[in-house]
């Protein structure tokens, strides 16, 4: 589910986890040679919704074009391939 549109081209993209012990937020970023990779921006474990909403408030006054998505994920893993750090 689309949480927040942000601009079609020049958004980054907040991944929301969504399991039964809370949440887990993906964010974008790039591993050490530079490839696309995901981090684990609330943490290694899950939070409730409270924190992920501020993180969320947050990280769209660094970036009003950001795109937030959110997957029923109950093994917290993104479905889609991904490397996370």
């Amino acid at each position: 589910m689309v949480i927040h549109r942000g601009d079609a081209d020049a958004g980054g993209i907040l991944v929301l986890l969504r399991g039964r012990m809370g949440i887990v937020a993906l964010s974008q970023t790039r591993d050490g040679e530079g490839r696309p990779a995901w981090l684990r921006a609330t943490g290694p474990n899950p939070v409730d919704e409270a924190r992920v909403d501020s993180y969320i408030e947050k990280q769209r006054r660094f970036d009003p074009d950001l795109w937030v998505i959110e997957f029923e994920a109950p093994d917290y893993l993104p479905p889609f391939e991904a490397k996370l750090l």
